[in-house]
């Protein structure tokens, strides 16, 4: 069901960050527990588990909260959410060949493979040798690559990184967090004129609480525009009018998408880890929802 979701179009997913490593059984038990009494599975048609990477290297400021690696993506899937679909992300810079292999032969989700954060990181492992890999040993399992674009407004060439993915076999393709609505518009704009055929978008939106969460979204290299930031930081609830400002902006790219012929999806995801976020990104959900039935 998730599978043809992701290859049509319309797919509403709901993005998670496993716990930490070292947290409990029990305590991994609780938090799963939590989030599908919050989201149960006729809200959405799955999860995204992402796999996270220290960016430190890619910026040299100082990370406003403290990274911690977390428990593998596909092991929190099926040790404490099988009873959910999942798009599985991997960060293929982590692996050695061996254990990217193995990965390769046992997991049967849909898989999102990310690079490195920066040009300085060492690479153990690239991005083109994982999609070889992956055709080779497993080609019947669906894989997605990963789009930016406000990276668009300053190379113009986001629609070609597209294309360039979809030749190694993605079948639909995730933004990171879109502030900026003029750069999505000139990506859809760009990538609808291209004589290929489409891949399904899938639109990340992520509430915003704080002057503190909106420079740490921007240290993690989301793009913020200047009238975004400006309605954000003058309201005098910055969490309702992010999520205002995010439900508009899906209105207008679902409309603007399929009058180009592109078929977008929704990935809603809540970068914080306070409780008035969370529930914030989960209202933004069940109101996407009401517009994608």
């Amino acid at each position: 069901m998730l599978c043809e979701k992701l290859k049509e179009g319309s797919v509403l997913l709901y993005g998670i960050t496993p716990p930490k490593i070292g947290t409990s059984i029990d305590k991994t038990y609780e938090i799963s527990s939590k989030l599908k009494n919050r989201i149960p599975s006729d809200l959405i048609d799955g999860f995204i588990i992402y796999d996270l990477q220290d960016e430190s290297l890619r910026n040299s400021d100082e990370r406003i909260f403290e990274f911690f690696d977390t428990i593998k993506p596909e092991i929190y899937h099926e040790k404490f959410l099988n009873d959910y679909e999942a798009v599985i992300y991997k960060v293929v810079n982590k692996f050695s060949k061996d254990e990217f292999l193995n990965f390769i032969n046992k997991n049967k989700n849909p898989v999102v493979f990310v690079g490195s954060s920066s040009s300085k990181d060492s690479v153990k492992f690239s991005l083109k040798d994982a999609y070889k890999i992956k055709n080779s040993l497993n080609p019947n399992t669906l894989m997605g690559g990963i789009c930016i674009p406000e990276r668009h407004n300053l190379k113009n060439d986001e629609h070609f990184r597209v294309a360039k993915k979809s030749i190694f076999g993605c079948k639909f393709f995730i933004t990171q967090a879109v502030y900026d609505l003029e750069s999505a518009k000139k990506f859809i704009d760009d990538y609808a004129k291209m004589s290929i055929e489409k891949r399904q978008i899938i639109f990340t939106l992520t509430p915003c609480g704080s002057s503190k969460m909106l420079n740490f979204m921007k240290w993690l290299g989301i793009y913020v525009g200047k009238e975004i930031e400006k309605t954000l930081l003058n309201s005098q609830n910055m969490l309702e009018k992010s999520i205002s400002l995010s439900l508009d902006m899906f209105k207008f790219l679902n409309t603007y998408s399929k009058n180009k012929g592109i078929s977008i999806g929704v990935n809603v995801e809540s970068i914080s880890k306070t409780k008035v976020e969370i529930e914030a990104s989960i209202s933004l959900l069940k109101d996407i929802r009401k517009i994608l039935k």
